[in-house]
């Protein structure tokens, strides 16, 4: 079932992608870039919320313990994605994607982080 899982989080990257895209084509021309950070992030919550509940439903996961290792699994593979694919490809600077971490700042990622590595357990709870 890990495995499975493993191979589920390759479309979170299509649905962060589109996320990006809506934000970069629509909204973020009305509002200030944090603001659009923090809509982003929350619209990527919710996305993300509706693709692992339909995936936890199609694919029942059989145990407390293997809902944290999922969503542990999914947490370091997010933070390799971004810090490398944001750094690599995008030419982001390291400061400026830390920046997203700093919760004092309103920069609410870290909201988003969480949330990817305990929606699992939370969804094996009300399945």
């Amino acid at each position: 079932m890990i495995k499975l899982y493993l191979l589920a989080w390759f479309p979170m990257i299509l649905i962060a992608i589109l996320n990006a895209i809506v934000r970069e084509t629509t909204y973020q021309k009305f509002v200030t870039e944090l603001q659009a950070h923090q809509i982003s992030t929350l619209t990527a919550v919710i996305l993300f919320a509706a693709y692992i509940w339909g995936l936890t439903s199609l694919f029942p996961l059989t145990s407390s313990f293997q809902a944290i290792i999922i969503g542990c699994l999914w947490l370091v593979l997010t933070v390799m994605f971004e810090f490398s694919f944001g750094h690599y490809v995008a030419k982001k600077s390291w400061t400026k994607l830390l920046r997203d971490y700093n919760l004092l700042a309103g920069r609410i990622w870290l909201i988003f982080l969480v949330w990817i590595t305990v929606s699992p357990w939370l969804f094996y709870q009300f399945h």
